[in-house]
């Protein structure tokens, strides 16, 4: 498959490309680097980036619901207003990427690490935290209506 000009697939060095508002819908990017590259406002719903590297990646306002995203480690990824809703983040690390203004709605971060986050103003509605990491979290203004918190009970 072949987006913006380059050829893009599992297990590829994709560092530093433009995908911005680009349309990967579904497609396999697992594996691949895609460290410093630009999704912003890319539709990547369905896609597949389990253990692609995301060092520097920006997901700015992109749209990844239902992508499997992260495998065990999404360190330094700009999530910063991403729509997250409905991705499987489990058991990711996700300690030093930037998801302050994302929306996580229903996303799945059991037994993910969240330590020291700013989660300030994300809209978590649904999402699973079981067994998550939230140690020094910033939890202020983020909307937890519905959440299964990381005791495993239910957030009124």
């Amino acid at each position: 498959m072949i987006v913006n000009g380059i050829e893009i697939g599992p297990y590829r060095d994709l560092s530093r490309a433009n995908f911005a508002g680009a349309d990967l819908r579904g497609v396999n990017l697992q594996g691949a680097d895609l460290s410093g590259a630009n999704f912003a406002r890319a539709n990547l719903a369905g896609a597949n980036l389990v253990d692609a590297v995301l060092v520097d990646a920006v997901f700015t306002k992109a749209k990844l619901w239902g992508a499997g995203l992260c495998g065990a480690d999404c360190f330094q990824a700009n999530l910063s207003k991403a729509n997250l809703e409905g991705c499987n983040l489990k058991e990711a690390n996700l300690d030093g990427a930037n998801l302050q203004g994302a929306n996580l709605e229903g996303a799945n971060l059991e037994g993910a690490n969240l330590s020291g986050f700013d989660l300030w103003g994300d809209n978590l509605i649904g999402a699973n935290l079981k067994g998550a990491n939230l140690a020094n979290a910033v939890l202020d203004g983020a909307n937890f209506a519905g959440v299964i918190m990381p005791d495993g009970s239910i957030h009124d």
